[in-house]
């Protein structure tokens, strides 16, 4: 029976991990679909407990959801296989990506100028949906807001953090609401102790990897490095990400700022989870082991993160004080993927009118049209090839 239960988690994550286009609040919507509605693995408050957890700890939301769903149907060995069905595909898509990109040296093609402008439809996009979920009323906005000037003015490693923490406690101010009487069992079957191991492994890792950084020399432990804390410090998911992952590799010159941006073109016509960006730089920067490290490191965090809470967040989210810092965190979330949008996608990828009416016309498809994202990675493929044959 548990073998049965493994290889159906196997199979499941692995159809979402091909057909889950749209980023992670569509990640989240396909997870609603398939596993509370379709198949009743959870109900939907649990879901919906989940999905908070994976908002208020850093790393890939949905992956972390992803995990938390496997814990629960097949316990450790259940966690790392729904990771691996829904994540693997666009590794090993983007890898290859990576790879032709080098060997070929395309990095002018007009097609991966129309990947760059795909990159600020899909963004401007994330952004109305999750301040219209996030920040819908003044006080959350404001929260937003402030964020997303901070950031403009002060862009440092340490800045989304200490913003993050901000909004928390904000959030722990304001939003003191009524507490969920009868929170479901989530049914974890981890110890506290397990827990706490992995939690202690999160920190640890995160304080002793810059240090032995300059010990071991070696340009696969800088970029486990890199990743890692990249990983372990980025809220929000895989959009919220590209700033930090801007800041390790582009100013370092680990990868230039164009193959930076054609990757992240590239991100948004694979399913699963944005995160998998790393795959690509990873395999930019040191070839296919390269792209391995990089996305064992990006990962890791979140594995240790979700194994590590979910045991005691039962208790926690019976709290309302940290029900309303949620809502704060949340709030800064909607700042900093507006400010990601800004810099570096929007002020690399727009150089011309043209440039920023195909990006419009590409947000209107996504918008109002209702269109995949894969077809407008298609309709952006297309325009970038014609703006570069005809003008």
């Amino acid at each position: 029976m548990h073998l049965k239960t493994l290889l159906e988690i196997l199979l499941v994550s692995t159809r979402l991990g091909f057909t889950s286009f749209g980023g992670p609040v569509a990640h989240l919507g396909y997870f609603h679909n398939e596993y509370v509605n379709r198949r009743n693995w959870l109900d939907d408050k649990a879901y919906a407990d989940l999905v908070a957890l994976s908002q208020f700890i850093p790393g890939p939301a949905s992956s972390q959801v992803g995990i938390g769903i496997g814990l629960i149907r097949g316990g450790l060995l259940g966690a790392f296989i729904s990771f691996l069905g829904f994540t693997l595909p666009s590794v090993l898509a983007l890898m290859a990506f990576a790879t032709i990109l080098q060997t070929f040296d395309i990095s002018q093609a007009g097609w991966i100028h129309g990947l760059k402008l795909v990159a600020v439809a899909v963004v401007a996009h994330a952004i109305l949906g999750m301040g219209q979920k996030l920040a819908p009323d003044r006080t959350r906005a404001t929260i937003a807001i402030t964020t997303l000037m901070v950031l403009l003015v002060w862009q440092t490693v340490y800045s989304q953090v200490l913003l993050i923490i901000l909004a928390g406690i904000a959030g722990l101010l304001i939003f003191r609401k009524k507490k969920d009487e009868n929170p479901p069992d989530m049914g974890i079957k981890l110890s506290y102790r397990f827990a706490s191991l992995c939690l202690v492994a999160f920190f640890s890792l995160l304080v002793l990897l810059p240090a032995l950084r300059n010990v071991f020399t070696s340009d696969l432990f800088a970029l486990f490095d890199s990743f890692y804390r990249a990983g372990a410090l980025v809220f929000g998911g895989g959009h919220v990400v590209l700033p930090m992952l801007e800041r390790e590799v582009v100013p370092t010159g680990i990868v230039g700022a164009e193959d930076f941006l054609a990757g992240y073109g590239a991100a948004q016509a694979v399913p699963g989870p944005l995160f998998t960006f790393a795959s690509y730089l990873g395999t930019i920067a040191n070839g296919w082991v390269g792209g391995l490290v990089a996305t064992i490191a990006i990962f890791l965090p979140a594995f240790l993160l979700i194994l590590g809470t979910l045991p005691f967040w039962n208790v926690i989210r019976k709290n309302p004080t940290i029900q309303g810092a949620l809502l704060g965190v949340n709030a800064a979330v909607v700042g900093i993927l507006a400010a990601a949008f800004y810099n570096p996608i929007f002020t690399s990828a727009i150089t011309s009118s043209v440039d920023f009416a195909l990006a419009v016309g590409m947000f209107g498809l996504l918008v109002f049209w209702k269109v995949p994202a894969w077809m407008v990675v298609i309709v952006g493929a297309l325009g970038g090839t014609l703006i570069f044959t005809f003008l």
